[in-house]
Parts: structure tokens; sequence; C-alpha cells
């Protein structure tokens, strides 16, 4: 073509796309669309009023908030008014947990159960309140008298724990339950007219929040994480046909492509063939080396560090929470990587996501301290120096004065007495900070109906938690006051108490063997060992004890005044020199004071003390050694010459001045252990150095000497360090028991080499010849822990050990010389290790708390670059703004890292109150925010919920396994919904104390008694029932369950014990645990029958020949697409009623939507079924593996008794035949059919993992079956317990992250020996993959399975390899628009109608 030729219109626009083509390649635009992603959350119930929420949060009978409220104008001023309200009866602190409470909308279960008790009743025909008189109802005052009359005839109404009983209410009185909403014209009128029956004595006056007209909104939650994580790109997943929009992406890369298309329609496939490529082009996040990410933990918590105190937790929130993005732009047991949270010293557990647990302020304070009210106290420690009177006690706001008291309580002692005396302190308002330390047993199986001191413990702990510290303080004292001068506290004190101040609750559910008040029982004796003070009752001041005499009740007041007005002239000095100001923390002040001590130790303390004089030439003290030390070993072999000169190794110049000599056999535990404490000590001080010198009880042999000749081999041949790290390992008694058991040595010889080293001589430090003091011989029970040596250690470098080091560091170190008389080493021989301790404390985020309040000691180690960092610095940010806290987060960085340590985005739905909009209204919600995204990955959209919560996705129109923000406008909204809460429970029979598998339980209420059941597994009695808030009503099902067996008693729950009735209150979010005992009738004498009895088959039977039953899962929309048309051709070859079971928790809005109108269509039942993965068993994180584990699982518990067989088929393939020839397959007694990988296609050869190494091995010549499709015998599978087996495998095997690799076809086949698979012919399942081409066209089913080889899309196989598919696609397609078409029409019709309205 010549330059004057004219462009054709065809020629003038590929003219146009080559350049388009050209500038891609000549430069690529900056320039991104904005696109976001957002989650919410909400109840299935009706929104509930913030002013009930906050009645329910004061939990108290007398005051109240805001009874009778004037109505205001906007959300905000009503709930300005009713924070104004509570301000007037709480506390500062009191009130920001209210505002959290109402935040997290923790109290709308409270409410709402109340709302569905009222429906039970159910209300009076008009009344918007009304009165309930044991079962009869009225809504005006003449009609209660009338019922009070008649109210003896009829039985009191069950009346539930969280119940307002009004104060004053008679107990023998007839019970009257208003049911009204608090604050209401008809609450007023109705509550005027029944306080004053209260008054007179005639009635128990009960309330119960009712609303006769519910908001048509729903609640929205926080309290839940969301996980946007990074999906693999292997295997295209991603549906062609997800959304429709008008141009979903206009600009890609500076191009608008939809002006383009607008321009150039005839150019619409080439322009959307450059898009494509433009699309995928984009890199916004390059993948990093290996040697990148080495450090990547390190670097992050650098950049945490590098922030101002002030808005280091903002970093680390940013940083771990978008950290896919952010990365390339900038003595607790604990392994590094690993994560911890404590609050005043309590573990919070980071893997249990449930905020509601957390949202009162008691369940953050310590344990069995008393902070009484003080807030009117001066806060500044200047305050101090004040003149006063003499003998005045100041009162000031700061914990100058801690008395903490021990008792043993199951010895006779003047507890009594003593609690007195604190009472008295509290009475005066002495600023007196008091602790009760409660000895008690630690033995699990005592429980507090058979011990008087876990009985007091559980009393503490319910009271302290239902009502405050303070009521449980007055508790113990009225339970002491009840034990004569020199008795013993008895477990009928306990009770005796508790059922005077709690007539309504089960003492057995508070004290009984399965009580939830056991939290910190160990902790009392863990804490009087860790001390040793010596025998119980001990008081201690500021941690000092008192002396024996000083306990007697009528000097403990006097000796106690006494040391508060003497330890004030010691913080007046503090004071005065600047060594104590008003943000130091007092305690850490007393804690650092030079006297202090972790331990009390009389062996060390003791003025009496025995010495070993090595420089005593004496043949006495030669004879000592000898007899007393005769076989001793561990030889250095170092000659020792007459001029007694050793030459010293490497210095490092640390200089050691305390030597500790370790004697023991260390082939005995005590030895052992002893020798561990020693080191574990080492490891924290550079002051020491360690001798060990075995003393074994007997002869040594090879038999019973196993770690002495290991601890001799390693410092023989290793170097100062290996050796270290070696011993360490045998100090263990787990090491110990394994080399009794044949162990190799070599297991536990990680890092150590061959070959002597001169560094095991390394002293690195000079050592004088001094008398040694000896402590022992220790007794075989005696402990004589880490702290006892940090004790000993601080005594002889207060003593000796600091002027021996000022003078050898005058000596100098050119010559390094260690002179020791060569008698004394006759019969000693020694080794001695040294230990650098490394100054954690640097890694350090620290943030002081706010002057002059009371605060929270938080303490928090976590590794910035992990999940637990993800959700914890937003709960710390919340924390710091609700409550004063002095925080400290270290960091506990993992090294060497070899993969991105997170691939996911996070947000934690979570505030600090209750967010407004501009206009004083309701912001839409708490949500969760994903913006500024990168557009170039593959998503999928988790949420992390509490445990009992079983939520579902309710509307978006998105996919939302598989979220590409290049395709998407602007913004991806998900919206979720809280489908149930989880009642749990274990159940066990009583008879035998194994569970009653296959026990069926059904939960309802008395108008409808079976709204759910269940099916109890063999695994730990559990079960679980889906339910809301509410009072339900659990039983065993009529049948067989009920023939067999019945109620033997139930824990937990809020009926009596003796109740055959089981009545469960769900009132808040938090999970609910209920334990139920069985026993069976006597004429019955096995559970067999439950799975074998005709009467039971009987009384379940469906059409069972007449019906195939078919389960499958899938998420995402590609694969609910592939489900559709497999769907579809079942019911096109199957001629027998088909009945599909689909997994609920991950199927989409869109599915669901859809499911009924193709049921209707093609004529087939369904049912969805969803399990809570239980929480004992172990965890799987991703969504993948998590849908595997649902198809292998949960068999025996997801379907109905009734359900004899259960075909699986796997959402993408192919059914070419009946299905009802495999249904009536003979399984030949096996509880399932398999069919085995083909092994045709010889090409995939290298890709058959299972024809070598372990799989070979461990199937020994059977076939390795893939889990595509599977018939399950249930009632074989149930009667063996295949169910049971198979997660007790998973428990066991999920725990090593590289087992179970494909779990759902893993399991199985690791199990062949256990449960048998019978294998089924090959022509039930043909894969392209794995089968050559030859045996296609007998199959009877087809999967799409992946291809390793080729990585092909599945819709791009689906059309090629299956002829039928496109046309099932279509017609499936054709059926979704009928249902668009018709659900488009009806929406206009009623928009029309509403506007003429």
């Amino acid at each position: 073509m010549s330059p004057s030729t004219p462009l054709s219109g065809v020629d003038l626009r590929m003219w146009l796309l080559w350049i388009l083509l050209l500038s891609l390649l000549s430069s690529v635009s900056a320039g991104a669309d904005s696109k976001a992603v957002t989650t919410t959350l909400t109840t299935k119930w009706a929104d509930t009023p913030l002013l009930l929420e906050a009645r329910k949060a004061e939990n108290t009978s007398k005051n109240t908030i805001c009874a009778y409220c004037p109505h205001a104008d906007t959300d905000q001023a009503y709930y300005d008014l009713i924070v104004k309200r509570a301000s007037a009866l709480l506390s500062s602190v009191q009130v920001n947990m209210l505002k959290f409470a109402l935040s997290l909308r923790a109290y709308s279960s409270t409410v709402h159960s109340f709302q569905q008790i009222a429906s039970n009743e159910p209300p009076p025909t008009g009344c918007s309140a009304f009165f309930s008189v044991h079962g009869e109802k009225t809504c005006d005052a003449d009609g209660l008298a009338a019922l009070l009359k008649t109210a003896p005839e009829r039985p009191k109404p069950y009346l539930f724990k969280g119940d307002h009983k009004y104060s004053g209410s008679n107990p023998d009185a007839p019970v009257v339950i208003l049911y009204a909403e608090f604050g209401k014209p008809d609450f007023q009128r109705l509550h005027q007219v029944i306080t004053s029956k209260v008054h007179e004595g005639l009635v128990t006056y009960v309330l119960r929040h009712y609303l006769a007209r519910p908001s048509g909104k729903k609640v929205y939650l926080s309290g839940y994480g969301v996980e946007l994580a990074i999906k693999s790109q292997e295997y295209k997943a991603k549906d062609d046909t997800q959304v429709q929009e008008n141009d979903p992406v206009d600009e890609v890369q500076g191009f608008l492509f939809g002006k383009l298309k607008t321009l150039y329609p005839e150019l619409k496939e080439q322009l959307k063939e450059l898009r494509k490529h433009l699309v995928e082009s984009t890199n916004e996040m390059a993948p990093l080396k290996v040697w990148q990410m080495q450090d990547l933990s390190f670097q992050t918590a650098a950049r945490i560090l590098a922030a101002p105190a002030v808005d280091a937790l903002n970093v680390m929130k940013d940083l771990s929470q978008n950290f896919p993005t952010k990365f390339f732009k900038g003595t607790l047991g604990l392994q590094p990587g690993d994560s911890a949270l404590f609050i005043n010293g309590l573990h919070i557990d980071l893997d249990t996501q449930d905020i509601f647990r957390y949202t009162h302020h008691r369940c953050i304070l310590i344990y069995g301290i008393l902070s009484f009210g003080y807030s009117s106290w001066p806060y500044n420690v200047q305050e101090l120096l004040r003149p006063t009177f003499p003998g005045v006690i100041r009162q000031i706001r700061k914990n100058f004065h801690n008395l903490v008291r021990l008792y043993l309580i199951n010895q006779p002692c003047n507890a009594a007495e003593l609690l007195s005396v604190a009472e008295m302190f509290y009475a005066n308002n002495i600023p007196l900070r008091i602790g009760l330390v409660f000895v008690v047993s630690d033995e699990d199986d005592i429980d507090g109906m058979q011990d008087a001191g876990v009985a007091l413990v559980r009393a503490y702990n319910y009271i302290s938690d239902e009502v405050d510290s303070q009521s449980a303080f007055e508790a113990v004292i009225s339970i002491f006051n009840r034990v004569p001068i020199g008795g013993q506290l008895s477990v009928g004190d306990v009770v005796k108490v508790l059922e005077k101040k709690f007539p309504y609750v089960e003492v057995s559910s508070v004290l009984g063997a399965d009580s939830s008040y056991d939290s910190n029982r160990k902790d009392g004796r863990a804490y009087y060992e860790q001390t040793g003070v010596g025998p119980l009752p001990v008081v201690m001041y500021n941690g000092i004890p008192y002396q024996r005499e000083q306990l007697d009740p009528d000097e403990l007041e006097t000796v106690t005044m006494q040391k508060i007005l003497e330890t004030t002239t010691f913080y007046q000095r503090a004071v005065y020199l600047g060594e104590l100001a008003t943000d130091h923390d007092v305690v850490d002040f007393i804690m650092n004071q030079p006297n202090v001590v972790p331990r009390i130790n009389p062996r060390v303390l003791s003025t009496s003390r025995t010495y070993l004089d090595l420089s005593d030439t004496s043949e006495y003290t030669l004879g000592f050694i000898l007899n007393n030390f005769s076989y001793l070993f561990y030889l250095i072999s170092c000659v020792v010459e007459d001029k007694a000169r050793l030459m010293l190794c490497s210095y490092d110049g640390y200089i050691r001045p305390v030597t500790f000599w370790v004697v023991g056999d260390f082939d005995k535990p005590s030895g052992r252990q002893l020798l561990y404490d020693a080191i574990r000590h080492m490891k924290t001080s550079n002051n020491v150095r360690l001798g060990m010198i075995n003393n074994p009880s007997a002869d040594p042999s090879t038999e019973t000497s196993h770690v002495a000749r290991a601890i001799w081999a390693a410092m023989q041949t290793q170097s100062a360090n290996n050796a270290k790290n070696f011993i360490t390992k045998m100090a263990k008694e787990e090491t110990a028991t394994a080399l009794e058991k044949g162990v190799d040595i070599g297991e536990f010889a990680v890092g150590v080499r061959g070959g002597r080293t001169a560094s095991l001589f390394s002293f690195k430090s000079i050592l004088l010849s001094l008398p040694l003091q000896i402590i022992g011989p220790l007794e075989e029970e005696e402990v004589f822990n880490q702290d006892d040596f940090l004790l000993l250690e601080s005594i002889i470098l207060k003593t000796s050990g600091e002027r021996i080091k000022s003078k050898v560091q005058q000596f100098g170190t050119e010559e390094d010389r260690y002179f020791i008389p060569h008698h004394s080493l006759k019969s000693l021989y020694f080794l001695r290790l040294t230990i650098d301790f490394v100054d954690f404390f640097g890694s350090a985020v620290k943030i002081r708390p706010k002057e002059g309040d009371v605060y929270f000691d938080v303490v928090a180690v976590v590794d910035p670059v992990t999940r637990d960092a993800q959700k914890l610095a937003p709960l710390l940010l919340v924390l710091k703004q609700l409550v004063n806290v002095n925080l400290r987060v270290f960091m506990n960085c993992q090294s060497k890292l070899s993969e991105m340590p997170l691939k996911s985005f996070y947000r934690h739905v979570l505030e600090p109150e209750v967010v407004f909009q501009a206009d004083g209204s309701f912001s839409p919600g708490p949500m969760a925010k994903f913006l500024d995204m990168p557009q170039s990955p593959l998503f999928t959209l988790n949420l992390n919920t509490p445990e009992s919560w079983m939520v579902e996705s309710v509307h978006t129109r998105y996919d939302l396994d598989n979220i590409y923000l290049e395709e998407v406008e602007n913004i991806v909204a998900a919206e979720y919904e809280l489908e149930h809460l989880l009642l749990e429970g274990h159940c066990f029979d009583v008879s035998s104390g194994q569970p009653p598998r296959g026990l069926q339980f059904t939960l309802g209420t008395a108008s409808e008694p079976v709204i759910m059941d269940t099916i109890v597994m063999a695994n730990l009695g559990y079960f679980q029932l889906k339910a809301n808030p509410g009072a339900w009503i659990l039983k065993m099902r009529k049948g067989r369950s009920d023939e067999i067996y019945k109620i033997y008693s139930h824990e937990g729950t809020d009926s009596p014990a003796d109740s055959d009735d089981i009545v469960v209150v769900l009132n808040n979010f938090k999970s609910r645990i209920i334990k139920v005992k069985v026993r069976i009738h006597t004429h019955n004498t096995t559970l067999s029958h439950i799975h074998s009895d005709s009467k039971l088959q009987k009384e379940l039977k469906q059409e069972k020949d007449d019906v195939i039953n078919i389960f499958s899962v899938a998420s995402g929309h590609l694969y609910e697409r592939f489900l559709r048309i497999m769907m579809l051709s079942v019911l096109k070859n199957t001629k027998t009623p088909v009945k599909f079971w689909f997994l609920k928790n991950y199927l989409s809005p869109t599915f669901k939507e859809f499911i009924p109108h193709m049921a209707k269509q093609y004529g087939f039942q369904y049912e969805l079924v969803q399990y809570k993965w239980p929480r004992w068993l172990h965890q799987q994180t991703e969504k993948q593996r998590i849908i595997w584990g649902y198809k292998i699982l949960f068999l025996d518990v997801l379907f109905p008794l009734a359900v004899d067989k259960i075909l699986f088929v796997d959402a993408d393939q192919i059914v070419r035949t009946d299905l009802k020839e495999l249904r009536d397959f003979d399984l030949e007694g096996a509880p399932y059919g398999y069919t085995p990988f083909c092994e045709s296609r010889r090409e995939m050869d290298g890709y058959r993992f299972w024809k070598s190494g372990y799989w070979a091995s461990h199937l020994a010549g059977r076939k390795y079956h893939i889990s595509a499709l599977y018939v399950v015998d249930l009632k074989k599978f149930r009667k063996i317990a295949a169910g049971d087996r198979l997660r007790g495998q998973y428990q066991g095997l999920s725990q090593d992250p590289n087992s179970l690799s494909n779990l759902d076809q893993d399991l199985p086949n690791n199990m062949i020996h256990q449960v048998p698979i019978k294998s089924l012919p090959q022509e039930w399942l043909w894969c392209e993959t794995w089968c050559d081409d030859s045996t296609k066209k007998s199959a009877k089913t087809i999967d799409l399975c992946n291809n390793p080889m080729t990585k092909e899309p599945k819709l791009q196989a689906a059309v090629r390899i299956v002829a039928e598919w496109t046309d099932y696609d279509q017609e499936i397609k054709r059926l979704q628009t009928r249902v668009q078409e018709k659900a488009n029409h009806t929406a206009k019709q009623q928009g029309t109608g509403t506007g003429h309205s």
C-alpha cells in the first residue's frame, strides 16, 4: 500500500488496534481502579432495643438505667441518654465496657431469648404487655387479682438463671411474670400494679423482656474476623459466566475498553483478548525469592519497633493484616513464631475466636484480688510527703500495701477469724489490697461435692462471675462463719451458703464433676509451692511472710497496721529521692528492690550453713569426699601437675564469680530435675557456671546409667555449646523414658558432632579456691528449682561474689591462669557450662498506663507475620481504648522462612462503641472493609467466627470463592447471616461409662417438640444441635432411643437435675456445652438394637427402595455450575426418584435461590445439611481442606438414620447410567465402595504417587482409591463405628502438616486395613488424566480430574471431553433465564403496586 492510498474503515480500525498493542509494549499506565471487598454479618432475629441490652448488661434489679427514658429525636441522642444515666451508676471502666457490649450487641441474644420464651406462652390477643400467673395470662389489674386467687391450684413456672427477679419478692408467694418492653408506658402501668403486690408480700415478681412489635431490621454483629486469602491459580477454577455487567471494568492499565467497544464493535473479540492480556500481565505482587523471605519476620518486627509507641499497634495491625502487599515495602514455653496473650496474668486463648467471653470487665480481673472502691482517693505519690497527724494512714490510689493470705482448706484453722480481720480492713477503707489464695486439691478426679476446698474455689468463681468479686468475698466470709473455732470446713457449709444466696441454682452444676467454674483451682497450690513459704496458713505483707505468732487474729490487725506505717516511711524516702514517681508502677518498684526474690527457700536463707573446704589438706576432708561421693566420674582428661597450673582457652570477657556444683544421681528423676533447673537458671545469668557431679545410688551399670553415660560421652567429645544443648535434652524426663525403652541415643544428638574439642576446657573466667557451701542433702520429694538457684546466686553475690569479681578484674586477663591446689582434686572430676543470656526485652512495644487510674497489665508475645498477629493487633487496639493498660508486646520472630508467612489479608470487625452517621442515625452496621486491594490475585473469602456460630452467605452477586477484582466494577459486598447458635454436649451411659453410640436427641419446644435432631458420636459421646436464642427442650427421640435408654442426670442445663425434660436456655453468644448421662432400662441390655432392630426401621422408614440418595459438595460459582450439570446428567439417566443432599456450609446465595426452581422443573427432592466442625477435632484452616474433611469425617451424623445408603458424586462429574445400579451394588460386607485410580494411561506413570514410597508399602498390593465417586452403606458404617474410627485416625495424622495432603481420599485409603473398601469396577469412574481413551466408551461416569501435566482449565476440559456437557449447560442456562425473567416481572409488578398505594 502506498502512503497516499486512503485507509478503508476496517484497515483504520486494525491500524488503531495495532497502535494500542504498540502502546501496551511501550508503556504501562500507573493508574488503577480502586477496588474493595466488604463483609457484614447480621442475625436472623429482629433488631433489639439498646435500652434493653443495656439493662441486661447492668445486671441488677435495684438501680436501673433509664427505667422510663423520655423519647429522643435521634438514635445517637437516645444512646447518649442511656450512657449518661449509666454513668451515674457505674465506674468509668464499667461505662466503657457497657459501650463495648452495646457495640458488640452482646446482649441482643439475651433480649431475644425472652422474646422466644414469650412466644411460647403465647401472648393474649391485643396485649402489648401481659402477666403470666402459673400459666394463665392477662393484661389488666383486675385479671391479675383473679389469677392470683387460683394460682395455688397450678404448678409454679420454672424460672431461669437470667430472669430479673424483683428485690423484695416473697419466694413462697405465687410467681407473676411480666412480659413487657422495659421503659414503655405499658410496662410502667403494669409494673406499678405488680410492685404494689410485692410490697404486700403477695407475689414473686419476675420481668421478661417482650416486644409486641419487633423491628423489621436485623442486628449487625461484630466480634469476628474476615480473611481474604490468595488462591492458587495452578488450575483455573473461575466461572466465565459468574456476573453479567455492563462494561464491568472500563479502564485497564489506561485503556478505556468500554469506549473502544462502542467505537469499534466489530473488534470486540480482539479487544477482549487485549484486555485479557493486560489483566494477566498486571503484576502487583511479584513473588519473592527464598533468600528474600528468610528474615521477613524480623524486618516486620523492626518496622513495628521503630514506630512511636503510640502508633506501634496500628503499624502492627496494618503490616500483619495487609502483609501480602506490605512485605516488600518495608520462659513461656513458646517456640519462635508462637504467640500468647496475658491480661492480668490470665492466659487468653488466641485460637478461640470468641470476644464475647471478655465483654464484661469482671472476666479480666486478677483471680482472687479484690480492688475495693477508692476512685475518690488522690493518686499522686507526692501525697506521701504531705504532713498528717502521727499514725494516720494515707489513702492514695496506689498499690503501696498488699496483703496475701494462703489457706490450706482441708485442715482445721482459724480462717474465719483471719478473714474477719480482712473484712475489717475493707469496712474501714484501709488502703490495702487483699489477695486470697486457696490451696486445695489439684487432682482432676476430685470435685466440689467431695472436697470442701474444691467446693469453696468453685463457689467463689461462680459468685465472682455471676455477681462480682466483692460479693464472692462476702460469701467466703459467710461460709467460714459457719465453721466452729478449731473446726474444719465441710462441703455442706459451702452448699448451705450457695443455696441461701442462689436458691434457683442447681448446686451440683456449680460444685459437681463437670462444673465450668473450676478455673484457677490448680493455681493456688502451684503458687504456694512456687513461693516455698512453708506450713499454712501464711500471711504475707508485700511479699514478706509473717511470723507464726503474728497470725493470731488479735495480733494480725496490729502487726499489719504497724507494717503499713513502717513501709510508708520507706516510700516517702523513695519519693523524696526521685526513685518513685506517680507514673511508676508501685508493684514493679517493690519487685525491683534488691531483696526481692521469686521464692523463699529455708535451706538457702538459713543462717546455719555447712561448708566443704577444699583448701583443707586434712585426711578428714578427703575422707568425707571419698566416703560420700564414692562413685564420682565425668573425668576431664587433664593431668594436674604438682605446679598446679592449668592454662585456660578462649576468654569471652565475662567473669563468673558463682559456681554451682550439682551433685545427684542423674539416672533418677530427682537428680535430672535438679540438673535441668540448674541449666535453666544459667540461661538467665552471666554470673554462674556449673559443675556436675554424678552420685549414683547404686553401682553404675550399662542398664542403669543411660543418662550419666550419655552426658559423659558428650563432655568428652563435644564443644561446650553442643554439649550444653545435648545435656539439656538428657535432663528431660521424656528423654530418659525413651532411652529406657531402647531408643537410640543418636535420636537426641541434633547438632552434635564427632571429635574432641579444646573449647570443652574453656572456663572463660578465673576461679579461686574457696569454701563450698553445701545445700542438702535434699529429700526425695523436696523442690529446689530455678528460683532457688536465683536466690542462692543473689545471696552469694551480695556476700562474697561481687568482691571476688572485683578482685579478679584487678588481676587482668593477659595470662588467663587458673590456680587450684592439686590435692583438692584427687577424687573430684567436674565440667562447667556457660550460657549467655540475650536481652529479649529490647524487642518490645511498651505503652505505659495513664496516671491516676486503675490499669490492666497486658502482655502479648507475637510473631508479627502470623495469623495470630492479624487477630491480636485489633484486639489490643480496642482494649487500649476501653481500659487503662500497661501494655507490652514482645516480638517472637521466626528465622529462615522459606515461604510467604501470610498469604491472606485480614480484617477484624471490632469497635469500642456504637458508631453513628452524621444525621445521628445508626451506621449501616459493623463491617469488614478491604480497601484499595490488589486486582491481579484470585481471592477467596472466609469468615473466622466464634466456635458456637453457624453462619451462611445470604446475599451477593459475586463468587466469594473466586473473587477476581479486575472483573469487578468497584465493590464486592458480601452479606452473611448468623443462622444458628450451636448447642453442644457429651453423653455417656452411667452403667458402662461409654458413649451410647447412635442415640438420638431432639430439640424443640412444648408446642413443637422436634425442630432439630442429632446422633451421639462414639468420639467423646459428642453431639450438637442447631438453635437460636430462647428456651429449648432436649429429649431422646421417641422410638428405640427412649425405649432403650432413659435420662439419668444432666449438667450445665437450666432445669433441675432430676427432670426428664432437659431445658436449655441459649441467651448469649458464648459457647454452650452440656453433659447428659443416660441409663439402660432394666428390660434392655444393649444399644446395638438402635441400629438393627426392625421396629426402628419401620418407624424411620422412608421410601428408600424408591429413592436414590446422592450427596455432593461445592464451593464457588464454577463448581456450582458443574454441580447443576451433574444433577441434570443424573436425572436424564436415572429412572428411580432421586433425592440430593448438599452441604449447606459453603453454597452461594445464588445456588440456594435457584435450586427450588430446578427441583420443581425436574421433579427431584433435595435437602441442605450442615454440621459444625467439632472444637475437639483438629481444625483445618484452608477452605478446600475443610470441604474435603466434610466428604469423609461426618458421614454417620450428617444424614438421618432412615437413610440406609448414600452415593457421593463429585460436582464435576457427568453420569451416563442409572445410579440405581450403584446403589444396589453388593459391597460384600464393606461399609463403603470406591473406584480405584485408573492406571491405563501410561504417560502419567510419573504422577502416580501411590505406586512407590509410603503408599506402596502401606497398601501392600491393594488399590489406591479415588474419592470422586463412592457408595456408603450407612447401616454398616454406623454399626462398625467407621466414622469414629476415621475421626480418631484423622486426629492423630492431621497434627503433622505433611500428612493427608489429599484428605478426602488419603484418609480412607490409610484406614483400608481397619475400615475395608470394596473396589468398584473401573467403568464406574473414567477420568482422562489417568484412564486411556479406549476405556472411555464403557464409562458409566466421567470425572473432570485435574491434569498435573497439562493444567488444563476445567471448563475447557469439560467442553472437549464430554460431548453432552454443553447441551446440559445450555439447558440449565435457559431455565435460569426464565426464572430471572419471572423474578424481574414480579419485582416490577410489586414496584408498580407500591407506587399506586
